[in-house]
């Protein structure tokens, strides 16, 4: 079966496979998720986003044929999420039923979240949710009266998932870890970003690094016009002993973090790079993380905020 293009989902992207790795054959693909109210449905379908599916909450069940349809007939929609629960009402026990008839045409998955009932009461108490099911009852009450609702639909699940000693970052690298195709490293994007301290330190920046201890390129005056791409003045900057400890320290630095950045579930990591005006030094070192972490196999791009162009 030829690929077919990515889903056109603003913001977000098809997950691609690693390099060296075969790509998963392409096919359309159904996820359902359902589960316990405050067992972290949510979360989850924002973690189903994130890998590019097409995501829809609370979908009416009469509609679900119809979608399930228009995926496996769609060249644009390869993946798509959709949270069925306790929400639908009297109709959910035909969710059955409707599944046994979509699984012929798409390939479809059910994925049930659970947790223990203290939890759940628990993160009701702290979020001061009303339960689903309304507020005639306790909350313990309705959890009863829910897995009583739910129970034809958890003995169809495909997937069950104890959230029960997750947060949200543990569950979003469980869905990951289930659903994406990339290896951990290619879901994080780190920006290089080089910019001049005489213009203000970056908003965005979640690191920053003050390279003024560097000599300054622009007192030699062949290099006054030029930037810190320029092979020489790169070269200049280079030469001197503290910038390649430096280079080294801060790369050390960066890969024993980016890991643990990536299983606490961050998208984008922004490292600033900062001298005075942010033509020279700054660039340079920009340029020289960026080449290293892409080397070590993360997703970096370099910029230069004030640069001359």
């Amino acid at each position: 079966m030829t690929p077919r293009k990515p889903a056109r989902t603003p913001g977000k992207s098809r997950a691609a496979a690693p390099p060296g790795k075969k790509t998963p054959k392409q096919i359309n693909e159904l996820v359902i998720v359902t589960g316990i109210s405050g067992a972290g449905k949510a979360s989850a379908l924002k973690a189903f986003e994130d890998l590019g599916f097409h995501c829809v909450d609370n979908l009416p069940l009469e509609l679900l044929p119809h979608f399930a349809g228009l995926i496996s007939a769609s060249p644009d929609v390869e993946r798509a999420a959709i949270v069925v629960d306790v929400r639908e009402g009297s109709t959910l026990d035909r969710l059955p039923e409707i599944l046994k008839s979509i699984k012929t045409q798409l390939q479809t998955r059910v994925v049930f979240l659970d947790a223990q009932d203290a939890v759940l009461v628990r993160r009701y108490s702290e979020t001061r949710r009303p339960h689903p099911l309304g507020r005639s009852e306790t909350v313990w009450r309705s959890i009863v009266e829910e897995r009583q609702l739910l129970d034809p639909i958890r003995n169809v699940a495909d997937t069950l998932i104890d959230t029960s000693n997750f947060n949200v970052h543990e569950l979003r690298a469980d869905i990951l870890a289930r659903f994406g195709y990339e290896e951990k490293s290619k879901r994080l994007l780190v920006s290089c970003l080089s910019f001049g301290f005489k213009n203000g330190v970056p908003l965005d920046a979640d690191m920053v690094f003050d390279v003024r201890f560097l000599p300054n390129p622009h007192f030699v005056p062949e290099f006054r016009k030029k930037t810190g791409l320029d092979p020489k003045v790169a070269a200049y900057v280079r030469g001197f002993p503290q910038t390649g400890e430096f280079l080294d320290r801060v790369t050390k630095l960066m890969l024993y973090l980016l890991p643990h950045y990536v299983n606490e579930g961050k998208s984008y990591l922004t490292v600033a790079f900062g001298c005075t005006g942010g033509q020279h030094r700054s660039v340079m070192m920009a340029e020289e993380i960026a080449k290293r972490l892409k080397k070590a196999g993360y997703q970096v791009k370099a910029l230069h905020r004030d640069m001359v162009r």
